[in-house]
């Protein structure tokens, strides 16, 4: 239904603004290949959230990430975010559904309180007292803080640490392009968006995504009805 010259039910407005990226994507690229149904989701749901095309060619996916970010998914993984704003963006209703434990650490006392006695930043805090807690398979989604994903690869190239994914993605000008960088060229499967950009809308976008495709590779042609 239309008022006025323009859409107002929600669903065809999500459905146009998918039908909208794709034309787009065809006009800037007419030969660009996704690498499967999954990607072309999440991809999508990066552009739809930010407005921006330049993920298609700077949002990266390393050692099989969206196979590993499903199959903790499916089988009660625990996540932890950087930011109390990554983890207010993402689905817990459908977190709940799947029994996978969620976590924002940055408020906790045993991280403020480390974070002042050894004098690092309270992300690089909660990266440590996560690897202490006793949890299912962890992934790690870092929207803003680089010392955050700095402080992951050193615990885990340091054996005190295992990270089943990562979504890498800090926004900013001091050391979030580097962090990044040395994620994407690390051995943890991650999916990174190399350069300046990013954001805690963009990770709690992207882990959504691949919950809301869970089942994409099973669809086969029923697949893309705006791929959401």
């Amino acid at each position: 239904m239309e008022k006025e010259g323009y859409i107002t039910v929600p669903h065809q407005i999500t459905d146009r603004s998918f039908q909208i990226i794709q034309e787009e994507i065809d006009q800037i690229d007419p030969d660009y290949q996704f690498a499967s149904p999954l990607q072309e989701a999440v991809i999508k749901r990066a552009i739809h959230t930010t407005a921006d095309f330049d993920y298609l060619k700077n949002l990266k996916f390393t050692h099989n990430v969206l196979l590993k970010l499903q199959h903790v998914l499916e089988n009660h993984g625990t996540i932890y975010t950087d930011t109390t704003m990554a983890l207010s963006g993402i689905n817990k209703r459908r977190l709940d559904k799947l029994g996978v434990s969620y976590h924002c650490l940055i408020r906790d006392p045993r991280v403020i309180a480390m974070a002042q006695q050894k004098g690092i930043t309270r992300s690089m805090a909660a990266i440590e007292v996560a690897a202490e807690e006793d949890t299912a398979e962890k992934v790690f989604i870092v929207g803003n803080a680089p010392t955050a994903l700095h402080k992951i690869l050193e615990m885990v190239e340091a054996g005190r640490l295992d990270v089943a994914a990562a979504i890498g993605v800090p926004v900013g000008f001091v050391e979030a392009a580097e962090s990044k960088q040395a994620l994407y060229e690390s051995d943890i499967p991650a999916i990174v968006a190399l350069g300046r950009k990013g954001g805690s809308n963009l990770a709690a976008a992207l882990i959504n995504a691949v919950m809301y495709n869970m089942d994409i590779e099973k669809l086969g042609d029923e697949y893309g009805r705006h791929t959401k």
